[in-house]
C-alpha cells in the first residue's frame, strides 16, 4: 500500500481485536518512532498491551473498546508543539495503515496511566493514538470542498489542488477541518503554499493542522513547493 492509498483507506477506528501487535509490526513502528523523535524533537512512545488508558468513564463515552496498544505523543513545550504532535504523528498514522493497523487520534478520552510512560523536564502529554487491529476499518465522512478551505482556481497548478484534496482527507477533531492553504505564486522560482488553522471552540486545531499539512505533502509532492 502506498501512501497515497493509506491516506484512502484510513479511518478512524475505536474497537479493536484482542490480538497483540506482531513483532516485526513493532520493529517497524519502534525504529521509525526513534527516527520522528530526532527530527521532530519529540518524545512519541509505543505502549503494548496495556488496556487501562482506555477504561475510564471517557473512553467508553467515546466508544472505545478494547484498546491495548497506543502511541504516547509527547514533547517538550513550545508554541510549536502541537503542530509537529500532529504532523509526525500522522506519518506513524499512515505507516501504521500500511502494516495492516488501524488508529484512532484521541484528544480526550484517555487515563494517563503512572508508570507506562517517561516525560522528561518541560515535557507535556499533547494526545493518544490508539493503535492495533481493528474490528473494522472503520468508514469515510462528510469533507469540505476544495473552494471551501483553498484559493485553488483553474489558474493555481494541478499539484496545488491535489494537496488539498488530500488534506481534506486528513483526521480531524470531530472532523471540523479548520484549516486552510493559500497558493502564494513563485518567489526565487519556487511555489509557496501557506498554511494556517482556523478558530475552533473545540480546539485542537494545531494538531490538525499538522496532520493535514501532512496530507498536503503527499497529495502536492514535497518537491513542488516550499511553505512559507
Amino acid at each position: 500500500m502506498t501512501l497515497q492509498e493509506a491516506i484512502r483507506a484510513r479511518h478512524s477506528v475505536r474497537a479493536y481485536k484482542d490480538q497483540p501487535l506482531s513483532e516485526d509490526v513493532v520493529k517497524v513502528l519502534e525504529e521509525q518512532i526513534a527516527v520522528l523523535n530526532r527530527d521532530g524533537k519529540l518524545h512519541i512512545q509505543l505502549i503494548r498491551n496495556e488496556p487501562k488508558a482506555f477504561l475510564g468513564t471517557m473512553a467508553k463515552y467515546g466508544k472505545f473498546r478494547n484498546v491495548s496498544n497506543y502511541l504516547v505523543m509527547a514533547g517538550k513545550k513550545a508554541d510549536d508543539l502541537d503542530e509537529r504532535v500532529g504532523y509526525y504523528g500522522e506519518l506513524l498514522v499512515l505507516l501504521a495503515q500500511t502494516l495492516g493497523l488501524n488508529t484512532c487520534w484521541v484528544g480526550l478520552s484517555y487515563s494517563k496511566v503512572p508508570g507506562t510512560y517517561v516525560l522528561d523536564d518541560g515535557e507535556k502529554i499533547a494526545c493518544y493514538i490508539a493503535i492495533g487491529y481493528g474490528e473494522t476499518q472503520g468508514a469515510g465522512h462528510k469533507i469540505k470542498s476544495v473552494e471551501k478551505v483553498s484559493n485553488a482556481t483553474d489558474s493555481t497548478p494541478l499539484w496545488f489542488r491535489k494537496g488539498v484534496e488530500a488534506a481534506l482527507l486528513a483526521p480531524t477533531a470531530v472532523n471540523q477541518q479548520k484549516f486552510s492553504f493559500e497558493y502564494a505564486g513563485l518567489k526565487d522560482n519556487r511555489h509557496k503554499v501557506h498554511a494556517k488553522k482556523g478558530f475552533s471552540l473545540i480546539g485542537y486545531t494545531q494538531i490538525d493542522l499538522g496532520i493535514a499539512k501532512y496530507h498536503f505533502e503527499i497529495g502536492a509532492g514535497k518537491e513542488n513547493f516550499d511553505w512559507i
